[in-house]
């Protein structure tokens, strides 16, 4: 399969920015060679409604700036909407686990999460960080204004809760 198709993938499926020297790492690739599958994934992006961002260090998918008003009448639209039931789970998770990588949280939802989180960090209900060569979520400090705390700790059953989730953990086979 073609480079560029594969950096595409990989930049598509993890949904955050790489940085160039994983890339290297993953492929095997030179500077060299990254930067021309890199050129080749730009150029084939062209009109379209995806564009490779690039600095120095990392690359990343964004959307066309031509669409930008359209983004955001459905961030609008999103943003009125209930969070549901897949928001308030991973909302859970993160509350209760921060910080906490995506893959764990796909691990304990059984199911791909990054639709849900990019809708929970628009809402500005959790924040993610780099930590290394990936990205942790943890929650916003509006997320705990809207609960009406100021620290999660004051959520009812919080330590009895932790210590069953702990002790479930401590037997239940990871995959």
């Amino acid at each position: 399969m073609q480079l560029d198709i594969l950096i595409e993938g990989l930049l598509f499926y993890t949904a955050a920015p790489q940085k160039k020297q994983k890339l290297r790492q993953i492929f095997e690739l030179s500077n060299d060679d990254l930067a021309a599958g890199l050129t080749t994934l730009r150029n084939r992006l062209q009109g379209g409604a995806l564009r490779l961002l690039e600095t120095d260090i990392e690359v990343q998918l964004v959307t066309a700036p031509e669409l930008s008003e359209f983004i955001d009448s459905l961030r609008k639209g999103e943003l009125s909407q209930d969070i549901g039931k897949a928001g308030a789970e991973t909302l859970a998770i993160i509350l209760y686990r921060e910080p906490v990588s995506r893959s764990e949280i796909d691990r304990i939802r059984g199911v791909n999460s990054a639709f849900i989180l990019r809708n929970l960090l628009t809402r500005g209900l959790i924040e993610r960080q780099s930590r290394g060569n990936s990205h942790v979520f943890s929650i916003a400090p509006a997320l705990l204004q809207h609960l009406g705390v100021t620290h999660k700790h004051e959520l009812t059953d919080f330590g009895s809760f932790m210590t069953k989730i702990d002790n479930f953990e401590a037997v239940t086979p990871t995959v």
